[in-house]
């Protein structure tokens, strides 16, 4: 007969078994994410020769680099390198070529997910933040554990936060923003409402590229205030440069063909409300007759299909409380927008209110066998432009974009242009639909993006670092938020975390001398010079 205390131990170590008792594993880094950008800093951490483990929340690596974001938005090649440059370079060796910046959503899955499994890198997948009471522990100033809705436990010297939301960053208790600051607050002229009726809409043309070119009546029956305002149109009147709790559009980046072998047609989805496409519709009778697309070709005559002009496949104004809400929420936000984008390509490809020209146009187009099989060709991940941003030790403004300011401790180049797509739909004081929030300004030459901007407060957190939902202005993001630039920062906040975790320092602590140096090692550009511009 086993002794009572022997019993006890015994049920113990079964009961363990059975719930799969979290243990918390030490590393000196542990990077938390779904981003590319996550890659890219697990695997510097893995060559740096620190301890590291990715806990990636999706069933996939890679973010929207293999989600349907096939058009890497590089505007200067040379101001990409490291991991990026990596990824990018077996991309093109797919296609035999040194170089692409635009290429087929599997092809580049195979480059991360090769790289990834040649280094060896310890990898959890689909593992997300428990963010209830408890999920994240702290000592003071410093994050020692968090934990997953599974129930496992990741413990660290440094913590990396590179997902698209933030949730690790915010659950730490550091300060970050949600939505546009007032232009005031920064000195900006980009940031905060954007109206687009703030020129008469003759001066607007065929060119514009996210306005509306004609006259779109709001209301539910034409010219009956009484019958309400469309979907997601609001009444308010905005005030040019105010700021908001709202954020720019959300979509699925999607990857097309018109090859009748590997097309998938556009198909008519359950739950379809012609409501729902009505502004569309209105806007095509009323004579905008642009193909409300922005079109990129790919390899093996694949296109990548954003949104573009008064209505596409952006679904404007549906998202404003994701950042902030819960899992559950979330996927009701997801799943909204996948029908509306549905729902907009058999409207634009069927429906008899639709231009003959423009349905022929759509019609011709699917998705792709070939491409997210389980997902039946549809992207797997929205889109998410925009989310929190951090509150950190150097905000990023409209001013580094445009080289008034040079931005202290620089980690990585950005040089695309400062862009937002659209908030919300309103209506105008003539009775019209209009849009706000719509940007495009192109800094002069690229820039460079602080490491003050990866880190908190030194009060609020020692050892976290943040490179995608880092400390920039709404407007300032719209240019840094590029894939190829994420991934830059992700790989120098794991130098930096490696530097912190072996010497015991704070982040903010870190030497910049000695991560610029593994800049330079890693080929990871700062600084552009007329060099690189001639290139």
């Amino acid at each position: 007969m086993l002794r009572p205390a022997l019993c006890l131990l015994v049920a113990l170590f079964f009961a363990g078994c059975a719930t799969d008792a979290p243990v918390a594993k030490n590393y000196d880094i542990v990077v938390y994410g779904d981003s590319a950008a996550a890659v890219a800093a697990a695997l510097q951490a893995k060559r740096q020769g620190s301890s590291v483990v990715l806990v990636n929340t999706t069933k996939f690596l890679g973010g929207m680099t293999c989600s349907g974001l096939s058009a890497s938005d590089i505007f200067h090649r040379e101001a990409v390198g490291g991991v990026a440059r990596e990824i990018y370079g077996r991309i093109g060796r797919h296609y035999g070529k040194t170089y692409v910046d635009y290429f087929e959503p599997h092809v580049a899955q195979a480059a991360v997910d090769g790289l990834v499994k040649e280094s060896g890198l310890d990898v959890w997948m689909d593992e997300q933040l428990d963010r209830g009471p408890g999920g994240v522990t702290k000592q003071g100033d410093r994050i020692t554990s968090f934990r997953t809705l599974s129930g496992k436990v990741f413990a660290a010297k440094v913590f990396i936060d590179a997902s698209y939301v933030g949730d690790l960053m915010a659950a730490a208790g550091v300060s970050y923003s949600v939505g546009r600051e007032p232009n005031r607050l920064h000195g900006e002229t980009l940031n905060g409402v954007q109206r687009g009726d703030d020129k008469p809409r003759r001066h607007y043309t065929q060119r514009d590229k996210d306005h509306f070119i004609t006259d779109v009546d709001p209301y539910v029956r034409p010219g009956d205030k009484t019958s309400g305002l469309l979907p997601f149109v609001f009444a308010e009147d905005p005030r040019i440069g105010e700021g908001d709790h709202r954020i720019q559009a959300f979509n699925y980046r999607l990857c097309v063909t018109t090859d009748p072998a590997n097309r998938i047609p556009f198909a008519k989805p359950a739950g379809y409300r012609e409501l729902d496409h009505e502004m569309l519709l209105r806007n095509f009778e009323a004579g905008d007759l642009r193909f409300p697309s922005l079109l990129h070709k790919l390899p093996n005559g694949k296109t990548d299909w954003n949104s573009m002009h008064a209505i596409g496949t952006d679904y404007v104004g549906a998202n404003w409380d994701y950042p902030e809400a819960s899992y559950a929420r979330r996927r009701e936000i997801e799943a909204a927008h996948e029908l509306y984008i549905r729902g907009h390509l058999w409207t634009l490809a069927n429906h008899p209110r639709v231009p003959e020209a423009i349905r022929k146009q759509a019609s011709a187009y699917g998705l792709c066998q070939d491409e997210f099989r389980e997902h039946g060709g549809f992207s797997p991940m929205i889109y998410i432009r925009e989310a929190r941003r951090l509150a950190g030790e150097y905000v990023m403004t409209e001013l580094d974009c445009k080289g008034r300011r040079t931005p202290p401790e620089p980690v990585a180049l950005a040089s695309f242009g400062l862009d937002s797509h659209a908030v919300r739909y309103f209506v105008t004081a003539r009775g019209t639909v209009e849009r706000d929030g719509v940007i495009w300004n192109v800094p002069p030459r690229p820039y460079g993006v602080s490491y003050r901007s990866l880190i908190p407060k030194a009060a609020e957190c020692a050892n976290l670092l943040v490179p995608v939902c880092l400390s920039a202005t709404h407007a300032a993001h719209g240019s840094i938020r590029m894939e190829p630039v994420f991934m830059q920062l992700g790989q120098a906040a794991a130098m930096a975390a490696g530097i912190a975790a072996r010497d015991g320092l704070s982040v903010q602590s870190v030497p910049y001398a000695q991560v610029h140096e593994q800049l330079k090692a890693a080929n990871l550009p700062v600084e552009w010079t007329a060099s690189k511009a001639s290139k």
